[in-house]
């Protein structure tokens, strides 16, 4: 499995914390997610609550980041990041499954505090999306 992101720093222990995230493609354009007050714009997922199936986290999180629907979700595939969660207090390793699926129908705004969707043109995204995920798992669509 592909580790993206932070190296593993010694003397740290890991929670795991499994992910759902998607690649919302429109034509050539892709629906993204940013938080305020942080300057990371990101592919729109998160963590997969326990006993929750993959998929309805994922439909789930792109509500919550985005306020669209989306459909055809297909696995493009896994990959790890270990990393610093300000918001949970506590050092993950997050095992993330990466879908491709088709944006439909903006619902309303993101359900999510703070969230705001963005449209953005494919060659834009892979400059701007986060240097440590992001432009790497564009390689895989």
């Amino acid at each position: 499995m592909r580790r993206v992101g932070e190296a593993i720093r010694g003397g740290i222990r890991y929670r795991a914390r499994p992910g759902a995230y998607a690649v919302l493609l429109r034509g050539d354009e892709l629906l993204l997610t940013a938080q305020e007050g942080d300057p990371l714009i990101q592919f729109p997922g998160g963590g997969i609550d326990p006993g929750e199936h993959p998929i309805h986290a994922l439909h789930r999180e792109v509500m919550e980041e985005t306020g669209w629907t989306m459909t055809a979700p297909r696995r493009l595939g896994l990959f790890r990041r270990f990393n610093w969660m300000p918001d949970y207090d506590l050092w993950a390793e997050k095992v993330c499954t990466l879908y491709l699926a088709r944006p439909v129908r903006r619902v309303g705004p993101p359900t999510e505090a703070g969230h705001m969707a963005l449209w953005m043109p494919l060659a834009q995204a892979r400059r701007s999306l986060d240097d440590r995920v992001g432009r790497h798992l564009l390689d895989l669509i």
